[in-house]
C-alpha cells in the first residue's frame, strides 16, 4: 500500500483538489493521510466532508512545529509499505500510484524510485520538465543547479522502512528538510530512475519556497549550511572536487533558459560583479 502524506495548514484554496487528485488516481492500495496544522479557515471542513465518504482518507488536525513536524506525524501514521508526500497545491500525472505499485515489488529494501517532474511557473505556463536521471550523493552535493536533484516530492515514492534507517525530518529545518531526507537516504537506498513524468509542482509566488528563493541570497546560504555539513566527511579530494563544481555550478546548469537570465542579470547588466563573484568563490574553494 501506498501512504500518500499531506501536511496542510490555511489550504481551503487548494486542499480540495488536491483530495481529488488522489481520488482520481483510482489506486485500489492506498490512503491518504491529511496532517493539518489547527487550520483556522475552511480546510478542515473540506477535509471531513471528504473523509465522510472515502475510508481510504485519515486525518489530524491540531498545531504543530510547522511543516516538517507535520510530515514526520503523517510518516508515524502510515500503514502503507511506500510513501509519497503529496503538498496541497501540487498533483501527480494521472495513474502514478498504480505504476509506482507496479514496479516497487521489483525493487530491494530500501529504495527510492524517482520519476521526472513538471516545474509550473504558473497554472498555465510550463515552465521544465526536471529529469534527475543521475540522483547521487555526488550530484546532490554539487548544489541544486548542478545536481540531479528532484524537485519536488510529487515525482518520488520510497520504502516506509528507509526511515528507520536515517531517522525522521528535522523538525527545526522548514525550507530545505527535503533536501537533508535524501542527502542521508541515498547513503543507505538503492535509487531506480524511470524516465516517465510523475510529478507536478506548481512554483508559484507567495508559496514557502519560491518566496525563499526570490532572496537569491538567503536560499543559497541556506542550501550551503546543508551541503557542507554532508561534505565534511567526504575524501579530500572528493571534497575540492565537489566544492568546485558547487561553486562553479552554473558553468554546466542544464537550464540554458535559467542561465541566460542569471548570468544578464548578475554579470552583463552589472559588469563590476564578475570579479567579485569569482573572488568570493575562489575563496569558498580555498577554505572547503
Amino acid at each position: 500500500m501506498i501512504s500518500v502524506i499531506t501536511p496542510v495548514y490555511n489550504g481551503e484554496k487548494c486542499i480540495e483538489a488536491c483530495i481529488k487528485v488522489v481520488i482520481n488516481q483510482n489506486c485500489p492500495d492506498v490512503e491518504h493521510i491529511i496532517v493539518d496544522g489547527a487550520s483556522t479557515d475552511k480546510t478542515v471542513e473540506i477535509i471531513q466532508k471528504y473523509a465522510a465518504i472515502y475510508p481510504h482518507i485519515r486525518w489530524i488536525s491540531e498545531q504543530d512545529q510547522g511543516q516538517s513536524d507535520a510530515m514526520n506525524k503523517g510518516i508515524t501514521m502510515a500503514k502503507g509499505e511506500i510513501i509519497s508526500f503529496l503538498n496541497a497545491d501540487d498533483f501527480y500525472q494521472p495513474n502514478v500510484l498504480n505504476r509506482a505499485l507496479e514496479i516497487f515489488p521489483n525493487l530491494p529494501v530500501p529504495s527510492i524510485l524517482v520519476g521526472n517532474c513538471n516545474v509550473w511557473d504558473s497554472p498555465t505556463k510550463l515552465g521544465v520538465v526536471h529529469k534527475p536521471a543521475k540522483f547521487t550523493l555526488d550530484s546532490l552535493l554539487q548544489g541544486l543547479k548542478a545536481s540531479n536533484f528532484p524537485p519536488n516530492p510529487s515525482s518520488y515514492f520510497y520504502h516506509t522502512c528507509l526511515h528507520q534507517q536515517v531517522g525522521l525530518y528535522k523538525v527545526d529545518e522548514h525550507y530545505a528538510m527535503d533536501l537533508d531526507f535524501l542527502l542521508r537516504a541515498v547513503q543507505v537506498a538503492n535509487i531506480t530512475y524511470i524516465n516517465e513524468t510523475w510529478g507536478n509542482w506548481m512554483r508559484l509566488e507567495g508559496t514557502k519556497t519560491v518566496d525563499l528563493w526570490e532572496s537569491e541570497e538567503r536560499g543559497h546560504q541556506l542550501v550551503d549550511g546543508i551541503l557542507r555539513y554532508y561534505r565534511k566527511d567526504l575524501p579530500l579530494l572528493q571534497r575540492l572536487i565537489i566544492t568546485i563544481k558547487y561553486e562553479f555550478s552554473i558553468l554546466w546548469y542544464r537550464n540554458w533558459k535559467w542561465k541566460i537570465k542569471y548570468y544578464s542579470k548578475n554579470y552583463l547588466l552589472m559588469p563590476q560583479n564578475i570579479l567579485h563573484k569569482l573572488s568570493s568563490k575562489l575563496v569558498k574553494v580555498l577554505k572547503y
